[in-house]
């Protein structure tokens, strides 16, 4: 062997190898690299699509760019029940097929579709009528509110659409399928950002709409998406094959484990998503441009850490699997190879980030000072890439497991408290102290550094207490 060869297979090597089943660490790596690497392009390209749209978006000036990127919080906040739901789905599929139980794989995901469907047609009527009311609360001002309320109007008479295939994907995550999901809104989002080009400022013989073109192409997306999704299981011989419907009745073990991990994912998701929307109002209100500045380093920074989701998606099914069937230690060996992935996975991020700070805010903006700034918060935000991936991937793992309870904790005291809390100190007080640091630009990047710290340690703590691999789903 190469002494590059056996540099590696050092790297790679993992303490604990167990006897529960045949395959070897370097096979483990396989399996898990297998399933993450689709979710993972999936993530990035989606990404660099929405990316593109916030470029597009951007032609139209900084307010459009913040209209529209005030409208992220308040769909967040609508789709959190449908999410928490899908999340429910992932784990109990996860769990169904290790224990070798498709019968009760497919209930699930009949049973999850039924629930969501309702969820659906609910938000679907409160985000439309109440689009005004939702973008003032994320800090919409007299600039931006009448474009934000128009594209969040228009996105609202989608989510029913969105709900089912959000729900669909969740399940094909827990079986593993993870090239499913990634064509499947992969496509969706190849033609939302051909129809931005078309409709924002209009090419190919179509209208320029602006912000209401990037809402509509946003819309038609998002059907494209459920119609791929619903074309998936509606297939005979899929593993989550819904031909023919048969029978539908819930049943109180799929609908136990639906709550017992939803509501905790509820939970998560209100202060994660409440938390976002208080610092996003903090923002705001620091004025337009500090506000653009951090939409394009979200933008790039949602970039950097969708190779860790990636890892995660595949952590929550195969530590999902091993535990279904009855394998603890097993599981327990994939969070400590998933853990060294993420180490690999920050370094390369880390170059990228730093090497690229100039280069990236040109891309969605010529405003000098915005692109100055950004460029500034790229270095900040550069320090926290391991912790945040670190963060991602263990809760992944301890979603998989179903302890969801205690990540939810976690988003509760760190994005829910520390975040919004360090994000008004450094903007306002601070930043009036000191108004030569920038901190109403850099304040809310120092705060992302502090809440990731946080969260990665909390969650290193638990997962070392090994309790979460008795969970019972």
């Amino acid at each position: 062997m190469s002494n590059s060869g056996m540099f590696l297979d050092r790297l790679l090597q993992i303490k604990g190898e167990n006897n529960e089943d045949s395959d070897t660490v370097k096979e483990k790596y396989r399996k898990l690299i297998a399933i993450a690497w689709p979710a993972a392009l999936e993530g990035l390209l989606l990404t660099l699509m929405n990316s593109f749209d916030t470029m597009m978006v951007g032609r139209l000036g900084p307010a459009a760019i913040t209209a529209v990127g005030l409208c992220s919080q308040p769909r967040m906040i609508m789709l959190l029940l449908a999410q928490a739901l899908c999340v429910g789905t992932t784990a109990v599929t996860a769990r169904r097929k290790g224990q070798d139980r498709q019968d009760a794989a497919i209930s699930c995901l009949k049973q999850s579709l039924v629930i969501i469907t309702a969820i659906g047609i609910v938000i679907t009527l409160i985000g439309y009528f109440g689009a005004e009311a939702l973008v003032k609360l994320s800090g919409a001002n007299s600039e931006t509110v009448g474009d934000a309320s128009t594209y969040f109007r228009i996105i609202s008479m989608a989510f029913v659409a969105n709900c089912w295939a959000l729900c669909i994907c969740a399940a094909m995550r827990g079986i593993g399928k993870t090239k499913v999901t990634m064509v499947v809104n992969m496509t969706a989002n190849v033609v939302n950002v051909f129809l931005n080009y078309c409709l924002i400022l209009g090419h190919f013989g179509f209208p320029a709409l602006g912000v209401r073109g990037a809402a509509i192409a946003t819309a038609i997306g998002t059907l494209v998406s459920c119609v791929m999704a619903l074309t998936v299981v509606m297939k005979k011989g899929e593993y989550l094959s819904l031909r023919p419907f048969g029978g539908f009745s819930f049943d109180r073990e799929t609908v136990s484990g639906l709550i017992q991990i939803g509501g905790g994912s509820i939970a998560e998701s209100v202060f994660m998503r409440v938390g976002f929307l208080i610092n996003g109002r903090l923002i705001a209100g620091v004025g337009t441009a500090a506000y653009a500045t951090n939409q394009i380093v979200m933008q790039v920074s949602s970039l950097s850490f969708t190779l860790g989701d990636g890892a995660a998606s595949a952590a929550t099914s195969l530590i999902g699997q091993s535990l279904g069937a009855g394998k603890k230690e097993k599981a327990k060996l994939y969070v400590k190879i998933v853990q060294k992935i993420s180490l690999f996975i920050s370094v390369a991020l880390i170059l990228f980030m730093v090497s690229g700070r100039h280069v990236f805010p040109a891309l969605f903006t010529q405003d000098q000072t915005i692109i100055w700034a950004a460029s500034l918060c790229f270095l900040i935000l550069a320090l926290a890439i391991y912790p945040q991936n670190l963060r991602v991937i263990l809760a992944g793992c301890l979603r998989g497991a179903g302890d969801v309870k205690y990540v939810a904790l976690v988003s509760l005291i760190s994005v829910l408290i520390i975040r919004p809390l360090m994000t008004w100190t450094f903007c306002y007080p601070l930043n009036a102290m000191f108004p030569h640091l920038n901190l109403g630009f850099l304040g809310p990047w120092i705060s992302f550094d502090i809440d990731a710290f946080v969260r990665a340690w909390m969650l290193i703590v638990r997962v070392r207490q090994g309790k979460w691999v008795d969970i019972k789903l």
